[in-house]
């Protein structure tokens, strides 16, 4: 599985091994931001001269800063404040959605310091379009870090199903996409000599929501991704459900309509994504069959809001189908939280009635007396920041052993 990042409050023995409460450490200060020494001790469970030996190693190797706190505020001395190194530490993530192709420079604590956006066409299987404009990006940012600046990692997010392990996209559904090496092809071309590993674009989106955006301290988290189609991450006692083969939570192909429904990219109709992605939204509201993406999908959603009736209908419609998908994953996952991310943030905006009215219909008393439904805390961001996490993870795994990965800034 993959491992979600630690939320606030997760405690670490004291007779763990130093690496991993280095790592422990300094992903608490990557995903809060400053904390005083007082306060990792009480996270980590650990007393303050640990602390103290550890913020001393990850000082020491330009990971983390130690500063005095602004104010004190009480007698004795204070604390000091652990804060991470993000003027010296970053990694690229890579974003690749159906409509655009988003490269960015991220800081050890999670600021996108620099970005590169490109449109993508939908012209069919662009493996190698693809692979060259990222590539000349994350070749551009790189020149861009600062001299001492040092890149950590790189990591990718796609929109597909990815085998764990080698970045091979196994389905991109709408391109075409099969059995594509998207992360080796990447990493070759980015000539780093660092792997891009890669991951599905809403189980990456369900690690950023839960280490730093909506989902901070709940355990038991979905999200749902919506591009073109629809994605899910789902999150269960703190890891990602990835399935047998990693290939697991693709809530879009979920059948919610057996009698009628719409055709689906996968060969079957009725899935989820079929009755309230993209095309359907605006062939419900009557758009012309020319136009699509984001921009298409806001203007349904914000003429809805000025009161253009066949928008409000094909909300209506499409929320309708929503809550019903949402509320058979409520019943079966009984989570914390639903985000909503990518196009479903702006589905949720305008369909919040209907998507609430199935699932007070529908889920169980019990499982729905708790859960929360929020939009996703990045806007268009989600997806991209996950491939930073991952990008992050093996530093974040062995802070004293991964700095000396290749990518030094010239």
């Amino acid at each position: 599985m993959l491992t979600s990042s630690s939320a606030p409050g997760a405690e670490y023995a004291p007779d763990e091994g130093p690496r991993q409460n280095l790592g422990a450490l300094l992903r608490h200060v990557h995903l809060s931001g400053p904390l005083s020494r007082a306060e990792l001790a009480e996270r980590m469970n650990l007393n303050r001269s640990t602390i103290m030996a550890l913020t001393t190693r990850l000082s020491a190797a330009g990971l983390v800063r130690e500063r005095q706190p602004a104010a004190a505020g009480r007698s004795g001395r204070p604390s000091l404040v652990v804060t991470p190194a993000a003027d010296r530490v970053y990694v690229l993530a890579f974003d690749v959605a159906v409509d655009r192709l988003v490269a960015a420079r991220v800081a050890l604590g999670g600021e996108i310091l620099e970005r590169r956006v490109a449109k993508r066409s939908r012209s069919g299987p662009d493996l190698d379009a693809v692979v060259a404009v990222l590539a000349g990006f994350g070749r551009d940012l790189h020149r861009n870090a600062p001299p001492g600046a040092v890149c950590a990692g790189a990591g990718a997010s796609y929109c597909g199903m990815i085998r764990p392990g080698d970045g091979m996209v196994r389905y991109g559904p709408y391109l075409g996409w099969v059995d594509q090496a998207f992360g080796a092809e990447l990493g070759e071309q980015l000539g780093l000599g660092l792997p891009v590993p890669v991951g599905n674009e809403a189980h990456l989106g369900a690690l950023a929501e839960h280490g730093r955006g909506a989902g901070v301290g709940v355990q038991n988290l979905i999200y749902l991704h919506g591009d073109v189609g629809v994605g899910g991450g789902i999150i269960v006692g703190g890891e990602v459900l990835d399935g047998e083969a990693g290939y697991g939570c693709e809530v879009g192909h979920m059948l919610v309509n057996p009698h009628g429904g719409r055709p689906c990219s996968c060969g079957a109709r009725g899935c989820l994504e079929a009755e309230v992605g993209e095309r359907a939204l605006l062939a419900e509201a009557g758009r012309p069959d020319g136009l699509f993406g984001r921009d298409a999908v806001r203007a349904v959603v914000a003429d809805a809001g000025r009161g253009d009736p066949a928008a409000q209908r094909a909300l209506a419609r499409i929320g309708d189908w929503l809550g019903i998908g949402v509320a058979n994953l409520i019943n079966l996952f009984n989570p914390g939280m639903l985000v909503f991310g990518g196009m479903m943030r702006d589905v949720y905006a305008g369909a919040e009635p209907q998507i609430r009215k199935r699932i007070a219909d529908h889920v169980l008393p019990v499982s729905r007396e708790r859960v929360r439904l929020s939009v996703s805390a990045f806007d268009d961001d989600t997806t991209l920041l996950g491939a930073a996490e991952l990008a992050f993870a093996d530093l974040l795994a062995n802070p004293l052993g991964a700095t000396a990965l290749p990518g030094t800034a010239a």
